[in-house]
């Protein structure tokens, strides 16, 4: 059983639902970013996606872009983020780390050499956004091989048969991007969330988090009702750069953010 795993089924037992907030590795700085993944998990954070900056992240808007624009300064390398993981590790075994970005990073390390170092930091999950399954059989067995989950996205479009196909190579649990168009683009309708998510639970028995577009507790308590887990981005990636001068300041504003939406999900249990 993976680490992700275990943590969802400990959270299914309980009646509770993960909280899985991203951050852009080596945003506001490198030195910065273990401190940060450590404040997330204080202020209630089950699951980490720790981002991989990129210099062409299709999939995100501005506030995410920008993010990988200040840590792209600071030459924040995919060996740097996989070192930052290594050294979260050191005092935390137990919150699950995913590492989200784009395939040409790890293209360019070596998919193998990239698995290997994965799995030996600590990595516990890996989502490449541009890289749908039908595309991975050259990577997704060196993941299998180590016990790292291979997460792949889900759309307001994709068929039904798509979601069978995409469940069938995944594993930890399935990402539904909520909205059509890139991070921060939009705010999502809960009812048509709450309808293809309870969908998606009828095609597969993975857990299903929800992304794009949860801004706050309530919206993480709306989609939480109907999800397995709430994914939260671009709302503590603005934080971040509205903070970056002081990172004091910069975690309490995380935590002040981050933990209503760990309130507001766990009254769902009650």
């Amino acid at each position: 059983m993976s680490r992700i795993e275990g943590v969802l089924n400990t959270l299914k037992g309980q009646g509770r639902k993960a909280l899985i907030p991203y951050i852009t590795a080596g945003d506001p700085h490198p030195d910065v970013t273990v401190d940060l993944m450590h404040t997330l998990v204080a202020a209630g954070a089950d699951i980490i996606e720790l981002g991989v900056p990129f210099s062409d992240p299709m999939a995100d808007g501005p506030v995410i872009q920008l993010a990988c624009e200040r840590a792209l300064v600071h030459g924040t390398s995919l060996r740097q983020v996989i070192g930052m993981v290594k050294e979260f590790r050191k005092t935390n075994d137990s919150t699950p780390v995913v590492l989200m970005g784009y395939l040409n990073p790890m293209e360019a390390m070596g998919y193998e050499k990239f698995a290997d170092a994965a799995k030996d930091a600590g990595v516990d999950g890996i989502l490449t956004v541009d890289l749908p399954p039908e595309e991975a059989d050259e990577v997704a067995p060196l993941f299998t091989e180590r016990n790292l989950d291979a997460i792949f996205l889900l759309a307001p479009t994709t068929t039904d048969d798509r979601i069978r196909a995409i469940s069938e190579h995944s594993s930890g649990y399935v990402y539904y991007v909520s909205i059509k168009g890139v991070t921060g683009s939009a705010t999502i309708n809960v009812e048509e969330v709450a309808a293809k998510v309870n969908h998606i639970h009828e095609l597969t028995a993975l857990p299903v988090g929800v992304g794009f577009g949860i801004r706050d507790a309530e919206t993480a308590a709306a989609v939480g009702r109907v999800s397995d887990g709430v994914i939260v981005g671009s709302v503590l990636v603005d934080t971040i750069a509205r903070n970056q001068a002081d990172t004091g300041q910069l975690k309490r504003a995380l935590t002040d953010l981050l933990h209503p939406m760990r309130e507001a999900l766990d009254s769902l249990a009650s």
